[in-house]
């Protein structure tokens, strides 16, 4: 075959076809009438992206902010929608409980989520907390705030359930296909593959860390970072089953952690994401923690949780796109023809069905109701302009870590 050959001619292309493309794919698939494709250059629910690592948590209740929270709420409906229309149980409604001395600036954030969404909730202080949950280590300052509509989401599986059902419903995905180049026309897009030329009207753009290969005008908005992620086994594993124990993040001593219930009957996520890395290239980045990095993991492992072996038993990292701020970009580019989505941080998992809509009625209409004004290509580049003449705009807020 050769390589200048037009292989497809749609109506939409969608690029990476992972936590955001597979999703984008579904609402296409499901809510148009148009000729749908996705490229994606590994096979299905593959362990190079952002996605995998068995779980993700999702939180109605955000650390990050109630910005979020209309997403979240929007995104929970089309999980159990999904969950409905495949058959797969892809959401664990454990909640989240979120543990950290009073005061702290999580908690408060999280706080404010809550009020502000009238989010369904627990509050537990530090004797409620030895009592319900006797995994965790708590001290004598510490409370829990219990996000009630939370828990924990099967991440591979979800975004294999997620093409399947776009392919069910008339979607194309061509897998093991590296892009090559995106280039825009007046007639449409033409987008270079390792099998020959696409040509679409539009095109989604959903690579994670590879998105400023595909996209070079966000290279100054966006940056590849790795995610790292280990599991630990228990002493009594029955203590950390999903009808015991739920999904939770901790903060102790400066160091942040998250997690969720065991999965496999044998170990339990907890996964300390205190610094995150940045990435040169992520086809050829380590893929494993060094022995330092996994000292560090165990050790704060082992101190938020007492009853958990002094070891790593399963380890992997994960490249990801990150901004600056740790805010998303879900944006047209300014021909109208290129739909980015990037930048979600560490923090896109559980909104990526709300998000896939997004970008599916990007590509539509050109607009959607829920892309928030900070999710703009227009907003990312006055705020990195500010960062440049070191400037304080009147929106900034703090950056926090998300998962």
């Amino acid at each position: 075959m050769s390589a200048a050959e037009v292989i497809r001619t749609v109506d939409v292309a969608v690029v990476g076809a992972g936590s955001m493309g597979s999703m984008a794919l579904w609402h296409l698939a499901r809510s148009t009438g148009m000729s749908v494709l996705g490229i994606e250059q590994y096979g299905p629910a593959h362990g190079h992206a952002a996605f995998a690592g068995e779980s993700r948590l999702f939180r109605a209740a955000n650390k990050e902010g109630a910005l979020y929270t209309a997403a979240a709420l929007e995104a929970r409906a089309l999980w159990t929608e999904l969950e409905r229309e495949t058959g797969r149980q892809l959401l664990l409604k454990t909640g989240v409980l979120a543990i950290a001395p009073e005061g702290h600036p999580f908690l408060e954030s999280t706080q404010r989520s809550i009020v502000e969404g009238d989010l369904p909730h627990r509050f537990l202080d530090a004797a409620e907390l030895r009592r319900e949950y006797p995994q965790f280590t708590v001290e004598d300052g510490d409370i829990g705030i219990m996000d009630l509509l939370g828990g924990g989401l099967r991440s591979e599986l979800a975004v294999a359930t997620a093409q399947r059902a776009a392919i069910r419903r008339g979607a194309e995905i061509l897998y093991n296909t590296p892009v090559l180049g995106i280039d825009e026309h007046e007639s449409g897009v033409v987008i270079s593959t390792s099998e020959g030329i696409v040509h679409a009207q539009k095109v989604i753009v959903t690579t994670g860390a590879w998105t400023t290969r595909i996209v070079p005008e966000v290279r100054d908005l966006v940056s590849a970072i790795a995610i790292p992620l280990t599991w630990f086994m228990p002493e009594d594993i029955s203590q950390f089953t999903p009808d015991r124990f739920p999904c939770w993040m901790r903060d102790l001593d400066g160091d942040h952690a998250f997690g969720v219930p065991t999965l496999d009957g044998y170990s339990v996520k907890i996964a300390p994401t205190t610094r995150i890395d940045t990435i040169e290239d992520p086809d050829t980045d380590p893929r494993d923690l060094s022995r330092e990095q996994l000292r560090r993991c165990t050790a704060i492992a082992t101190r938020m949780f007492p009853g958990i072996l002094p070891e790593v038993v399963r380890s992997s990292i994960h490249p990801e796109s990150a901004t600056a701020d740790h805010v998303p970009i879900l944006d047209v580019s300014e021909s109208g023809r290129t739909i980015i989505g990037a930048g979600f941080s560490g923090n896109g998992f559980k909104f990526s069905p709300a998000y896939g809509r997004v970008l599916a009625q990007l590509a539509e209409s050109g607009s959607s109701a829920l892309q928030h004004p900070l999710f703009t290509l227009g907003h990312h580049r006055r705020r990195a302009q500010a960062r440049a003449d070191d400037l304080v705009l009147a929106d900034d807020y703090p950056v926090l870590q998300g998962h």
